[in-house]
């Protein structure tokens, strides 16, 4: 016979209420009593009836999550955490990809309105093409990313202060003639470009390096196969930098073939960083230096802004910023200039 929420809790030694809690994801649960429930569920092979529970709890047991590129391996990344972290919390993850089409977030907002789906986390590239920008009732979301905003509670990496510490570590490294790479241009301009470059040009103008609009080398997307183009343009026309530091590693890595394909060696002759820490740039020859954080704690804490969004849909806008590290690798390790 299927085994019941009477059955899981038997075996985890809590009532069917603390069950349905761990399933909903709405009230907060002890971490060993969450762990019981959920051996207990996979020992007994229990599967939800979710159209029952919604048809109870007025939920569909569902989060949409929006990306603007699903193609990077950086989303690929975000995904698997945010999964697993809903699975862990009892929801199921739609994702959508939304960059050339804004008009997505509008549709998953109506989505939720309509109680089709439990709540959103979307990541807009800037605040104008935000669907939470002109909405007035808002259904539970959290917004990821950098657009400042106040109406939305919001996930995000300080990427001001964390492309200031990436350039400081490239200044005391000995690096002077530093290149930004991605920094926006009228086809593609994004809120985490324009606090990334801001964050760069702070660190140089706390170091007395003047500021060289030269040195800020834009693309067309943050891809890298664009950044490699990008910086071979930057080459022909004003030589090689000292340093590149690359607003995502997916950059870094196109422009470390970029290098590669001229004889230009890293980090002997010039020294390349990224931002995100991905898992292929940590096994690149050379190993990149980068801007880390915790993915999975990322989501947590998107979730955590989510239910309580839920159990208190008035409650002010929470902005919880994640705490990042600069990871020195080979990359820049023996390039420097004194």
């Amino acid at each position: 016979m299927r085994a019941t929420v009477k059955d899981v809790a038997a075996m985890a030694g809590v009532s069917p209420k603390t069950v349905s809690n761990v399933m909903n994801g709405i009230v907060f649960v002890r971490a060993e009593t969450l762990e019981r429930v959920q051996r207990a569920i996979e020992e007994l092979g229990y599967v939800p009836n979710l159209s029952a529970r919604g048809l109870r709890n007025g939920r569909s047991g569902v989060i949409a999550l929006s990306l603007p590129d699903l193609g990077t391996s950086y989303s690929a990344e975000i995904v698997h955490a945010f999964v697993e972290v809903a699975h862990n919390r009892g929801w199921s993850i739609q994702i959508e990809e939304t960059a050339a089409y804004p008009n997505r977030e509008v549709e998953l907002v109506s989505r939720a309105r309509a109680h089709l789906i439990d709540g959103l986390i979307l990541n807009p590239l800037t605040r104008e093409q935000s669907a939470v920008e002109n909405t007035v009732s808002l259904p539970p979301v959290v917004l990821i990313g950098e657009v400042e905003q106040s109406v939305a509670d919001q996930v995000w990496v300080d990427s001001v202060v964390a492309a200031e510490n990436m350039t400081t570590h490239l200044i005391d490294s000995g690096y002077r003639r530093i290149a930004a790479v991605g920094t926006p241009e009228p086809s593609f301009i994004t809120s985490t470009s324009s606090l990334r470059v801001r964050g760069y040009r702070n660190a140089l103008a706390a170091a007395g390096l003047a500021h060289d609009t030269a040195l800020e080398i834009s693309c067309d997307s943050w891809t890298a196969e664009a950044a490699a183009r990008a910086v071979g343009r930057f080459i022909d026309a004003d030589g090689v930098a000292d340093a590149y530091f690359c607003f995502t590693d997916s950059m870094a890595l196109g422009v470390i073939g970029a290098l590669w394909n001229r004889g230009i060696r890293v980090p002997e002759d010039t020294a390349v960083a990224g931002f995100d820490d991905l898992a292929e740039g940590r096994y690149s020859g050379p190993p990149l230096t980068t801007v880390s954080f915790d993915k999975v704690l990322y989501a947590e804490k998107v979730f955590d802004l989510l239910v309580a969004r839920m159990s208190d849909p008035h409650r002010p806008p929470t902005r919880t910023t994640i705490p990042h590290s600069v990871i020195v690798r080979a990359s820049t390790s023996s390039a420097g200039r004194a």
